[in-house]
């Protein structure tokens, strides 16, 4: 008598499948489970070496700067106007150092948002050395980590491109920003013709220090030549027989509010306070308010608001800057002001 083979109906044909499938995934959920935990976990970012990448990234650019400067091929042309009529000036400088910035800060952190001042869809291989320079590693703690989705980058290729057009590079800097859910954390500014480059993490340290003594009577108080408005005038209406210096560039007017190393290259300015009434883009203003939150100080609106770091590009409510002085008491000092009427 022959052996009896099993026989399945199609319906029991179907039911083993299904079993044998719940099976597996339970045998699998698990390894499923772990990977994709371990993905998520790459998502943070360690702000450590973010500061790093953000300093090699500001130094690259600047080289780029110096190089098209260097070689006088600036191939300038014009974007447009601002809101006062002056022209918004753009050059291969602002472009060669733009691709170098943003491709390594995305090449190396493709998870998180980065905002640059120029847009253009080259991409460059550019890749970070791994290298995080001593005075970081000697200031700053490892582990202090975020998620990627609350970070975005500010970065501004070339500050003052209307002075870098005139040759007059002292004021030219590259900048990077980090801000974690809109506050600024790391600020980076870079000049290319000193090959200084001043950075702070606040909470963690800095490469500056605020100077030794600063003047409210009057103070020396440092403004924008190219898009100064009505700021004299105001300046002077908060704080009478106030000296006014005229300069160009965010990064280089925050700077002139710290004890800057000495150059052979220049002599840079020292002012008390900045401000600006008008209109301003985040990527010009976001690094040199970390770098001043870091030592201690302040840059907020004309009424005293923190500005957010997230969202929209554009800072509409104007800005006061200080270290070392009393911020409340000088924006107490400053007459009502609307930017958006001026």
């Amino acid at each position: 008598m022959a052996p009896m083979g099993i026989r399945l109906s199609p319906l029991g044909v179907a039911v083993f499948c299904l079993l044998g499938l719940g099976v597996i995934y339970h045998l699998y959920a698990g390894v499923f489970s772990i990977r994709l935990s371990v993905f998520r976990q790459k998502k943070k970012v360690d702000l450590r070496d973010l500061l790093a990448v953000s300093v090699e990234a500001a130094v690259l650019g600047g080289k780029e700067v110096k190089r098209v400067r260097d070689g006088n091929i600036l191939e300038e042309k014009s974007k447009g106007e601002t809101k006062e009529g002056a022209k918004e000036l753009l050059t291969l400088g602002d472009l060669q150092s733009h691709r170098k910035m943003f491709n390594l800060i995305k090449n190396t952190y493709p998870e998180i948002t980065v905002h640059s001042e120029e847009r253009d869809n080259s991409v460059d291989s550019v890749s970070w050395s791994q290298d995080i320079p001593a005075d970081i590693l000697n200031k700053i703690k490892k582990g202090v980590e975020f998620p990627a989705e609350s970070i975005t980058v500010w970065i501004d290729p070339l500050d003052a491109t209307q002075e870098y057009t005139e040759n007059l590079v002292q004021y030219v800097t590259t900048m990077v920003c980090v801000a974690v859910d809109g506050k600024p954390v790391i600020g980076v500014i870079h000049q290319p013709l000193t090959e200084f480059t001043a950075w702070g993490f606040v909470g963690q340290g800095s490469n500056l220090h605020p100077r030794s003594s600063y003047s409210m009577n009057p103070p020396k108080v440092i403004v924008s030549r190219s898009h100064s408005g009505d700021v004299k005038l105001f300046t002077q209406k908060a704080f009478g027989n106030a000296s006014i210096i005229t300069a160009g560039g965010a990064g280089y007017k925050v700077l002139s509010l710290l004890e800057m190393p000495p150059s052979d290259a220049y002599l840079m300015d020292q002012a008390d306070l900045y401000v600006h009434i008008t209109f301003i883009k985040k990527w010009d203003i976001c690094a040199g308010a970390a770098l001043l939150k870091s030592l201690g100080g302040q840059m907020t609106t004309l009424k005293g608001e923190d500005i957010d770091y997230s969202g929209s590009p554009l800072n509409t409510g104007g800005l006061v800057a200080s270290v070392g002085v009393d911020h409340k008491a000088v924006v107490e000092k400053l007459p009502e002001f609307d930017p958006e009427k001026h």
